[in-house]
């Protein structure tokens, strides 16, 4: 299952669940479309940033597949 670490596992308009940064400690995962996809580098080892429809910025975590 991907996991938000690679870049080409991730588009716009698929469902993730990302960290925001305040909720980092906790883990608390906020679930949303994304919209915009912030990290350039192919791969990033917490996750690539991603702003969602709703605006909320965070790091994906997990890729909510269709099956789900």
């Amino acid at each position: 299952m991907p996991d938000g670490r690679n870049r080409k596992d991730i588009s716009v308009g698929q469902m993730v669940k990302i960290v925001q940064k305040h909720h980092q400690r906790t883990g608390v995962l906020t679930t949303g479309i994304v919209a915009r996809i912030l990290t350039n580098s192919r791969t990033h080892p917490h996750g690539i940033k991603v702003r969602l429809e709703s605006g909320i910025v965070g790091r994906v975590k997990e890729i909510v597949l269709e099956e789900d």
